[in-house]
Parts: C-alpha cells; sequence; structure tokens
C-alpha cells in the first residue's frame, strides 16, 4: 500500500526587506504540519504539494520552503498554484529529478508523473499566467492523456491545484478550474485514476466527476470559512490547520483521510 501525504496552500511570504521571517504564520504553521506528519506512527512514502506554495511567487521564498521541508526523509513533489511562478519553484526543487526535467522553457507547465511504492502520483498543472482560474487546454489534455496511457495497470491519483468540481464557496468557484470537461473525458479513458486531489480551498471538500472521487486539501496555514451565501467574498476562520493522508492499494481500493495540525497521541487503547 502507498501511502501519498498531502500539503496545499502553505503561503510563505517575504516581507519588504525580500525576506521571509522565521517568526511569521505561514512558517510557524508549516513547522507544526511537518512535525505532525513525522509523527504519523506510518509515515509516508511520499508527499505532494498542491500549490500555492509561494504568496508572491519569489525565489527566496521558494528557498525557505525548500529548506522548512527538509526534516522530511521522503520524497517531495511540489505543483504550482496560481501564486506560484513556475521557474523560481523549478529551480528551488531542481534536486528532485521528476521537477528538472518537466521543462527547461520558460514558464513551461510543471507536471510529470512518479511512482510511489506501486502506486502513480501524476502532478497536473492548471494554472494560468497572471490569472487566478485554472485550465488545461488541448497540450496539458494530451500530456495527460498519454501520461495515463504509458501506465494502465497502476492505479493512480491525479493531482491538480483548482478543483475540476464545484465547491460552493462563491470566492472559491469564482477561481474555479475553466470548462473541465477535458478534463472529466480523459479520466473517462482511463479506470486505473482512483482519486484527484486538489489544493486551492484551504478546507478539506469531498465531490466526484464522472465517477471518480475526488478531494481538496486543508490549508497547512489558514481555513475559508464555509458560506454559501456571500457572492464573491470570502473569510478565514478558526478551524485548525491540517493535511491530508491517501492511502492506495496495488489493487486500486482508495481512502483519505484529512488530519488536524498537532501532535495527537492516543488517549488510551480501545479494546
Amino acid at each position: 500500500m502507498a501511502i501519498i501525504a498531502q500539503l496545499s496552500d502553505i503561503h510563505l511570504a517575504a516581507g519588504r526587506d525580500g525576506e521571509v521571517d522565521d517568526a511569521s504564520g505561514p512558517v510557524r504553521a508549516l513547522r507544526a504540519a511537518v512535525s505532525s506528519l513525522l509523527s504519523l506512527p506510518a509515515r509516508p512514502d511520499a508527499v505532494v504539494l498542491t500549490g500555492d506554495l509561494a504568496d508572491g511567487g519569489l525565489p527566496a521564498e521558494y528557498a525557505r520552503l525548500h529548506a522548512l521541508l527538509s526534516p522530511l526523509p521522503m520524497a517531495v513533489y511540489p505543483m504550482a498554484g496560481n501564486h506560484d511562478d513556475r521557474d523560481a519553484l523549478r529551480a528551488a526543487f531542481n534536486d528532485e529529478p521528476a521537477v528538472r526535467e518537466s521543462g527547461i522553457e520558460p514558464q513551461a507547465p510543471l507536471q510529470y508523473a512518479v511512482d510511489v511504492a506501486g502506486v502513480r502520483l501524476v502532478c497536473c498543472d492548471t494554472t494560468v499566467e497572471g490569472r487566478p482560474h485554472g485550465h488545461m487546454g488541448e497540450e496539458r489534455l494530451a500530456w495527460l492523456d498519454a501520461t495515463l496511457s504509458n501506465a494502465p495497470g497502476m492505479p493512480t491519483i491525479v493531482a491538480t491545484h483548482h478543483p475540476p468540481f464545484p465547491i460552493g464557496i462563491r470566492f472559491i468557484d469564482d477561481m474555479r478550474f475553466i470548462d473541465p470537461t477535458g478534463f472529466t473525458a480523459v479520466l473517462a479513458q482511463h479506470p486505473q485514476v482512483v482519486r484527484v486531489i486538489s489544493g486551492h480551498v484551504h478546507r478539506a471538500a469531498v465531490g466526484s466527476l464522472g465517477g471518480t472521487v475526488g478531494t481538496t486539501c486543508p490549508s497547512t496555514y489558514r481555513q475559508l470559512f464555509l458560506d454559501l451565501t456571500r457572492p464573491g467574498r470570502a473569510a478565514v476562520t478558526g478551524e485548525p490547520a491540517g493535511f491530508a493522508v491517501h492511502l492506495v492499494t496495488t489493487e486500486g481500493a482508495a481512502t483519505t483521510h484529512f488530519i488536524p495540525t498537532g501532535n495527537y497521541r492516543p488517549l488510551m487503547d480501545v479494546e
């Protein structure tokens, strides 16, 4: 069984001096998330970062992110979100071969596939240059189709930043994955896809697309309040930060857990 942890929407931000303050909220929150992940009785085989890793897309933000994640002993696979700069992100994580080889042209899509303990993780790029919404055009969809066709018998998780299903929070849906019908059509041709995982939403949610279960991940920093009434506005809430852990067997059974940040311990054994 593969265990894949998901951290998302970290939003490390540099100050006016161009440096990331170690006392800032996003830094403290990421440290807590890393500590919580390392405290799990069964450590994940890999960690995927589903976008909005930096707040301003600055090299200093990615350098600090890379350093803060260095205690993790497993492979870490970053993805770009609408706050990210692909080139700066790729440069900071060029020690990961899949990232380094994902493209050499300026602002080339940051997309790649890796194998994790008998399960495939396909990281898609849904970002649109200079815009908050997501989209996958013909070239990216063709890449996804070809990538999935390369391993039809391997259970697969497809990761995106923007979720390809509506959330119900108007602020998020205004920055949605535009026209996900092509994406859904590609997935329909590849039944080995057992889960679509996304970020962007700053809270856990579960949806579906074409019969495939989709999930979004809590932010390691701040969560959005579940308000389905206010058009175009959003508020953060005091809900705890968190992350997701996806369990996928080599037979294709998939389970997702959402874990609040904090080094929780069993209170008692239950027989």
